[in-house]
């Protein structure tokens, strides 16, 4: 007899925060930017935005980039990495990942 696998958002969350996080030239991820609408949205203030439509994951990713690397490239790095980890962690196909770079940390 087979049952049902339910997975909670916040696990879609964590693989996504763990998987940007472990890309060399990332510093962090950074609560979005605040509009009302994405107030309500789970996982802002951890920098992650999940939505999942028709069995697809779209994920916007809040990024603070650590200065002296190609910032296009640490992002195609991230895009890769979190579609990798969500499809390989959970069997779920990935629609989108959006990755807004909020910063660069110039700080040593």
């Amino acid at each position: 007899m087979m049952g049902k696998t339910t997975i909670a958002p916040e696990v879609l969350i964590s693989i996504a925060q763990l998987a940007t996080v472990s890309v060399e030239g990332v510093s962090r991820l950074t609560p979005g930017p605040l509009d009302v609408n994405k107030l309500f949205k789970k996982g802002l203030s951890s920098g992650v935005s999940i939505t999942v439509e028709d069995n697809l994951v779209y994920t916007d990713l809040y990024v603070v980039l650590k200065k002296d690397y190609n910032v296009r490239e640490v992002c195609r790095t991230i895009q890769n990495q979190v579609s990798r980890s969500i499809n390989e962690m959970v069997g779920m196909e990935v629609g989108r990942v959006n990755v807004h770079v909020e910063d660069i940390d110039f700080s040593e």
